[in-house]
């Protein structure tokens, strides 16, 4: 289980609900990753560097790409159209608030270079819309009730 941002493009009147459904669909078909991506993400991981330190990337042709920090369990994704971050369940009080604050930062990198909105599944709005308390709340809750039901 893991806390989820999707970086999505929405049309004007276009409710959140109809792109998350288009995304599901899209994923579906499998698709090289548009170029457009491809630059933003050669701009992105060195800014990701910066923010988290040592970070490994696996790169698979121009089908994927993954950015994952072994510390924080922070991944950040692209597949096809789809570009997401996670981050599991496994922080909660301050550790939870240092996290989600690294997640915020680097949601604010990729859409800066990639021009999609950040999306939190978790609240149902855009990530800047997403009270950060409320975001450390559910997922220190969550962690918790993880730890106490598998032992953690």
């Amino acid at each position: 289980m893991s806390y989820d941002i999707y970086f999505l493009s929405r049309l004007d009147g276009q409710s959140w609900d109809e792109v998350l459904e288009a995304m599901e669909d899209a994923a579906e078909h499998s698709e090289p990753i548009p170029t457009r991506l491809l630059e933003a993400w050669d701009r992105i991981v060195p800014q990701a560097r910066t923010l988290l330190g040592e970070v490994e990337i696996t790169e698979y042709e121009q089908e994927s790409r993954d950015l994952s920090h072994s510390g924080t369990g922070i991944d950040l994704s692209v597949f096809g159209h789809e570009v997401s971050i996670t981050v599991p369940y496994w922080h909660a009080g301050d550790d939870a608030e240092v996290v989600l604050g690294q997640v915020s930062a680097l949601a604010a990198i990729v859409e800066k270079e990639t021009g999609l909105t950040a999306y939190d599944p978790q609240t149902e709005r855009p990530l800047t819309e997403t009270r950060p308390e409320g975001s450390i709340e559910l997922m220190s809750r969550t962690t918790e009730d993880l730890r106490n039901r598998y032992g953690g």
